[in-house]
């Protein structure tokens, strides 16, 4: 099983093993359910919007929300709000809950939340719903150069 984000992985040489399971419906906590890994340690990638037509991804641990707030701080947004899903696909080439950082249609930023640099490995999303990378999140941070901050409430 091949998508464009194991693609952009395997040219960087950048290791991770596929994990499949059954995709009921989306989001971090039936992920961790259904692949049996604490949701603390699943990505969720989330397509922000900040001033004019700036987007950023958000790289945050399942059992986290984004602060816009100290996002916004990071990039010197004046404000920044989750882009709506038709625009989340069009900038990423991904399906919500399919979404994943790697080898989006249009390269956008990357902030990653501090604490998942924590864990050995995290489950990342694919590319594909119900499809997900076992990675060391220090992988994840050298393959996309995030910027590491504190963006989780």
């Amino acid at each position: 099983m091949s998508t464009r984000a194991t693609r952009f992985l395997t040219q960087l040489a950048i290791p991770f093993e596929v994990i499949r399971y059954e995709h009921l419906e989306k989001g971090a906590r039936f992920a961790a359910q259904a692949t049996g890994v604490a949701l603390n340690r699943t990505v969720k990638t989330l397509v922000v919007a900040g001033d004019g037509d700036r987007y950023v991804l958000a790289l945050l641990p399942g059992d986290r929300q984004l602060s816009a707030k100290r996002l916004a701080k990071v990039f010197g947004f004046k404000r920044a709000a989750m882009a709506d899903t038709p625009g989340a696909e069009r900038l990423t080439g991904y399906k919500v809950g399919g979404i994943s950082p790697f080898g989006t249609q249009r390269p956008l930023p990357v902030v990653m939340e501090q604490g998942l640099l924590d864990h050995p490995v995290v489950l990342i999303n694919a590319g594909q719903r119900g499809t997900m990378l076992r990675m060391a999140p220090a992988d994840i941070a050298k393959a996309l150069d995030v910027i590491v901050a504190p963006i989780a409430d």
